[in-house]
């Protein structure tokens, strides 16, 4: 038995607009974290293997509104809603993933349907939807994904002419200051209890796990970006970029998509601790903090084969936590249960 088991969770990064937010919707979003890795401690002190973990703990944040992925997800420019989601096994390599899905309540379960019942990797749109309904996954009618926060988010995305609302948060901003049109006559819309600037939130959510037999595995899901193009595919489901997984490390990435993918961010900071030989540390900031920060926006969260946890991003937030399970000291009081919003 491995001395710890570990799950590490995000909720997607952003621009904070924490003077405006009260403690009270601060404390919805911790809560919300610390409710799933309880979730995923249960399942890990029974015995549950990291992919049954990761598993669970996407979809827990897929049945939360507040998270851009399943219920949560946003609306792409013709209104309609786009998820896309991975996961990988670090054993053996093993992938899958769906993209451009609109009727599968939860992505991250079709994408474990697709590693473990098919010859591929990823499956997108129709495609997709037709194989999660023949492995009997649940199907639920386009309305089920409705959020009047998020539609509201797409109303103010068509009025401004801009694409992304959540994802690329500090480029959108400078946009913003320097822009020469009169917002002075805009409504305010109420979007929900967001403690990250909605506007600018980088919507993905993502967890990694190190199981007690030594295993990893990590996983991704989206709702993609407020008035995307119809049919644009992030970096979620893209092994590599948006997730990533072998024997040494699990990756969960979240940010500017197309940032993750030119940088195939999550198998940089692998390939940096297998052939370079650095720390888990020393990669992933390496990465987040230096090479993606020069085309995007974002942050990563990462464990080791030997339980070492980091988070590092390089907006202003990121949902984000963790517990450490003690193997060898059965009692709950040994656990250690972290939770964060900002840096």
């Amino acid at each position: 038995m491995n001395n710890k088991s570990v799950l590490v969770i995000h909720g997607g990064a952003g621009v904070i607009s924490k003077s405006t937010i009260s403690g009270e919707k601060e404390q919805i979003f911790l809560n919300s974290l610390e409710n799933i890795l309880l979730a995923g401690k249960k399942i890990l002190k029974q015995g549950g293997t990291s992919l049954d973990v990761v598993q669970e703990a996407v979809r827990l944040l897929e049945e939360d509104p507040i998270y851009n992925a399943g219920k949560g997800s946003v609306f792409t420019e013709l209104g309609t809603n786009e998820m896309d989601a991975a996961i990988m096994d670090g054993r053996n390599l093993k992938a899958g993933a769906v993209g451009g899905v609109s009727v599968i309540r939860n992505p991250i379960i079709a994408a474990r349907a697709v590693m473990e019942h098919t010859n591929h990797c990823l499956l997108v749109g129709k495609g997709a939807e037709n194989f999660a309904k023949s492995k009997n996954l649940e199907i639920v009618e386009p309305s089920f994904f409705f959020t009047q926060n998020r539609y509201d988010q797409l109303l103010r995305a068509k009025e401004e002419k801009i694409q992304v609302l959540d994802h690329d948060g500090e480029s959108l901003l400078e946009k913003e200051k320097n822009s020469s049109v009169d917002n002075s006559s805009t409504t305010t819309i109420s979007v929900g209890v967001d403690p990250i600037d909605p506007k600018y939130k980088m919507g993905t959510v993502g967890a990694v796990c190190l199981d007690s037999f030594g295993n990893l595995a990590a996983a991704t899901s989206t709702g993609g970006m407020t008035n995307k193009m119809h049919g644009r595919v992030g970096d979620t489901p893209i092994i590599g970029a948006g997730v990533y997984a072998n024997k040494n490390v699990a990756v969960s990435s979240t940010g500017t998509g197309e940032a993750f993918m030119r940088t195939v961010a999550a198998f940089d900071i692998a390939a940096m601790m297998e052939y370079g030989g650095m720390s888990l540390k020393d990669a992933s900031n390496k990465v987040v903090m230096e090479k993606l920060i020069t085309v995007g926006d974002g942050g990563v969260i990462c464990v080791d084969k030997h339980g070492n946890v980091e988070m590092p991003f390089n907006t202003e937030g990121m949902y984000r936590g963790y517990v450490i399970i003690d193997n060898n000291k059965p009692n709950d009081e040994n656990d250690i249960i972290t939770v964060s919003i900002y840096k």
